[in-house]
């Protein structure tokens, strides 16, 4: 089974995330989603392991055109001569000659950086045949507005934005969507708090399915791509079947209610003033 299902026509709608995995943990995890069948795979400059999930990848023997791969620019990295060395050594690091998407990870703190400067660049890494797509993540509305003004809604592929359904972040998501910009989930488990969550473990119970697939769906059916991490085989293989899982209406609303702008990641001196 593949994870290759596409949300648009070039961003693949489940992927792997690798937040937090390190060293051979991150290795052995990417290697087992790998070998489970899931194609794309979420990492980042920060998170220090971009040579595992390379090692992985080179591991695994699966062709590289059948792989898509993400990573994001960390902020010290946004000026306009950084960012494509920086590039360039993730690129090392992951033992490919491109990646198939580059995001900003933050919009630069306090602004020191202009957004029109280091979007022009990851525009000029992708010109440079460095990544074939570019996007952003954890930008609001304001944020998005510039990057559009800088390179155009048509070269931004996806905003990645903390969404689960203890903070549905709608106002954002649709301004995305009104630009023809995707919207990436991260975090849609909310680090696991959903789980438990009464709603969720219902309707989980009621279709059959783990409290886990029923939240990815959940999203899936919204038109979000999600990114899951599991350190453990059978969540890996337990999450590649939320695709297949099918919410109904009376479901959805059920989880939409849910929602109470619970925030869990907005890191000082980091997160911009969010919508």
């Amino acid at each position: 089974m593949t994870s290759f299902t596409p949300s648009s026509p070039l961003l693949p709608a489940f992927g792997v995330g690798t937040f937090r995995l390190k060293d051979q943990v991150a290795i052995d995890s990417v290697r087992n989603a790998l070998d489970l069948g899931y194609r794309a795979i979420d990492t980042a400059q920060i998170y220090g392991n971009e040579a595992a999930v390379g090692q992985a990848i080179a591991d695994s023997g699966v062709p590289r055109g059948d792989l898509f791969i993400t990573t994001k620019v960390w902020t010290e990295h946004l000026a306009g001569d950084k960012l494509i060395p920086s590039l360039k050594d993730s690129l090392t690091k992951l033992r490919t000659d491109h990646v198939d998407l580059t995001l900003i990870h933050w919009p630069s703190p306090g602004g020191a950086v202009p957004v029109a400067e280091f979007m022009g660049a990851l525009a000029e890494a992708r010109a440079q045949g460095l990544t074939r797509l570019i996007g952003v993540s954890n930008f609001t509305i304001a944020l998005l507005r510039e990057a559009i003004a800088a390179v155009g809604a048509d070269a931004i592929a996806t905003n990645q934005i903390e969404l689960h359904p203890y903070l549905q972040n709608r106002a954002v998501a649709e301004f995305a969507r009104s630009q023809g910009i995707h919207t990436t989930s991260y975090m849609t488990l909310a680090y696991g708090k959903v789980l438990a969550d009464p709603v969720v473990q219902a309707i989980a119970q009621a279709r059959g399915a783990t409290p886990a697939q029923v939240v990815l769906a959940w999203a899936l059916q919204l038109g979000y791509a999600v990114i899951p991490s599991s350190t453990k085989r059978h969540n890996l293989a337990s999450n590649l079947k939320a695709p297949l899982l099918r919410l109904t209406e009376d479901d959805m609303a059920r989880i939409a209610a849910l929602d109470r702008s619970e925030r869990l990641v907005s890191p000082d001196g980091l997160a911009p003033a969010w919508d």
